[in-house]
């Protein structure tokens, strides 16, 4: 018998950690749910230990918080173990099972390494990969409890991060406008006290110049890059580069 169904996401955006997503894509998720979109987060982990945290419990409720600050419908954390994080068989399925039980239109996830920066973010990555494709696979049952196969209709990458300003190759860069978002984002960043202590207040300097600067590349007062992991067609090109 298969499990009961919540209503279909839009769009699923994946992280390693708790706060992976905010200091990425935060304004653009939160621009969606203003659109009226059906938008949700997983964290392949708790992100801790960490120097900053007392625990577990504490990280989770500053996840919890920033959720509630950008609206997304739904989080989930799963159990895999931070700092320790490979891409393997029984992560990806472990992933693929929420893409089968959203059925997101769209997933976005880490476009790359991350020098000087944990190595669980290139897991990730390829974590994510595997389970866009696994979701989709029927005669499978025996992995997915009866969830049924689920086709993703877009992958997107998005870069993490200003020690590496390359990201990875794929069918075409873009920026989403997230000017009227952009103190939602800082907002749900700043809801992880642990980790953002006014000892590294510098970080929110870097995430308002790094949106200011993708966003004025494209006309916008900020934005957040993302890179589609296939080539992106239009029907309207007037409508698409000079809309109303």
């Amino acid at each position: 018998m298969s499990p009961e169904l919540p209503p279909p996401f839009d769009v699923v955006a994946v992280g390693a950690h708790p706060d992976d997503v905010e200091i990425a894509v935060g304004g653009t998720l939160a621009r969606l749910v203003q659109q009226g979109y059906r938008v949700g987060i997983v964290d392949l982990t708790n992100g801790e230990p960490t120097p900053g945290s007392p625990g577990v419990e504490v990280r989770l409720a500053e996840a919890r918080e920033a959720a509630r600050i950008l609206g997304v419908h739904a989080r989930e954390t799963l159990t895999l173990p931070n700092r320790c994080l490979f891409d393997s068989f029984a992560a990806r399925v472990a992933l693929a099972r929420i893409f089968r039980l959203w059925r997101p239109k769209i997933v976005l996830g880490i476009a790359d390494k991350t020098p000087m920066a944990s190595p669980d973010h290139w897991q990730a990555m390829q974590i994510t990969d595997a389970a866009v494709f696994y979701s989709r696979l029927t005669k499978w049952d025996d992995e997915f409890a009866g969830l049924p196969a689920h086709t993703i209709r877009r992958q997107l990458w998005y870069p993490l991060g200003l020690s590496n300003l390359d990201v990875s190759a794929g069918g075409g860069r873009f920026v989403a406008d997230i000017t009227a978002t952009l103190p939602i984002k800082l907002e749900a960043i700043r809801a992880y006290a642990t980790q953002f202590p006014v000892a590294k207040k510098r970080v929110f300097g870097w995430v308002e110049s790094q949106a200011r600067l993708y966003g004025q590349s494209a006309g916008f007062e900020a934005g957040e890059m993302l890179v589609a992991a296939t080539t992106l067609g239009i029907t309207d090109l007037v409508q698409t580069l000079c809309p109303a």
